[in-house]
């Protein structure tokens, strides 16, 4: 049943026709106070989640790249390039990187884990990304994407969904253990 099948509607045209505009006009108006109470009491939408988005060129093709990010015997040569991390010892626990979508990776002295969402070879990796130490069941999405300009490849990165307060320090950390360590691999 309408909430409406009980008003009374007008006989004469030019009424009902003032009678619908004014209805329309009220719904409307509740319309738009409830999405006002709404984004007033919130929605759960957040304006202020922190993102990282870097850039850099690399003097390598987009396959170079794709095969060091994704290839686990070559990632773990990165990864001993990135120098030490305190508590973690490297080589006692190698890189593991599957290169199906869907299948797992772990980095870092199992201190980085997830699952490949989207490899597309020489264009892109999307992952589902994660510190052990987050709390359980919160991945983030790292998306790397490889753009060739001639003899180079610009990798556009954007890491989106991680903790609140944790951008600085993964920001600094994509850097140091992925940038740096990465350019001197291939060059």
């Amino acid at each position: 049943m309408n909430t409406f099948d009980n008003l009374p509607v007008p006989e004469c045209s030019s009424n009902r026709r003032q009678w619908l505009v004014g209805v329309a006009a009220a719904i409307g108006g509740l319309a738009v106070g409830s999405s006002y109470s709404w984004a007033e009491t919130g929605n759960g939408l957040s304006h202020n989640a922190d993102a990282i988005h870097q850039e850099t060129v690399f003097k390598a093709k987009p396959q170079r790249i794709y095969d060091a990010l994704t290839d686990a015997q070559q990632f773990q040569k990165v990864q001993l390039l990135s120098g030490t991390i305190e508590g973690i010892d490297l080589r006692a626990h190698p890189a593991q990187i599957s290169r199906e979508p869907g299948g797992s990776f772990s980095l870092f002295g199992d201190y980085i884990v997830g699952r490949q969402l989207e490899l597309v070879p020489n264009q892109r990796i999307v992952q589902a990304w994660r510190e052990v130490s987050w709390e359980p069941g919160i991945f983030s999405i790292a998306r790397f994407e490889l753009k060739e300009q001639g003899p180079e490849t610009k990798l556009i990165f954007d890491h989106t969904g991680f903790p609140a307060g944790n951008g600085e320090h993964l920001a600094v950390g994509w850097k140091a253990h992925y940038w740096e360590p990465l350019e001197k691999y291939l060059s």
